[in-house]
């Protein structure tokens, strides 16, 4: 029997308009054979963790410009955990203060990246926080 593929949402939460990066790393996953959920732009913790629900996913991946990750990320993991969702994986990338990492990481955020961090780093995390799970 086939392993079963990773299956990873990629969300814009917030107003921030810009997706370049957040359409790399679908892609990135993508090409490494996880299946992948893009969300959009401009998408709110509800829809978001309704989307996570709904696509029944192993990891949320959040890209925040926007300088809103303290509001945004608290919302979306409150939300997954009201839905039951205490095992998804989420993961962070965009513009993250240093004063803020610790904060987001006891929250429950299992990855944070900045620009040009490698994609095979992040493509190795998610595989092995979910396969830490099985």
């Amino acid at each position: 029997m086939a392993e079963k593929k990773i299956r990873v949402l990629v969300a814009k939460p917030g107003l921030d308009g810009h997706d370049r990066g957040a359409k790399v790393i679908a892609r990135a996953l993508r090409d490494a054979g996880m299946e992948v959920i893009y969300t959009g732009l401009r998408q709110t913790p509800e829809m978001i963790a309704e989307a996570a629900l709904q696509e029944d996913v192993d990891a949320v991946g959040l890209s925040i410009l926007s300088g809103a990750h303290m509001a945004l990320v608290p919302r979306v993991m409150e939300l997954l955990r009201a839905n039951g969702q205490d095992k998804v994986k989420v993961f962070l990338g965009g513009i993250i203060p240093d004063e803020d990492v610790i904060t987001l990481q006891k929250l429950g955020v299992t990855g944070i990246y900045g620009p040009g961090s490698p994609t095979q780093k992040i493509i190795d995390d998610i595989r092995n926080s979910v396969a830490a799970l099985a």
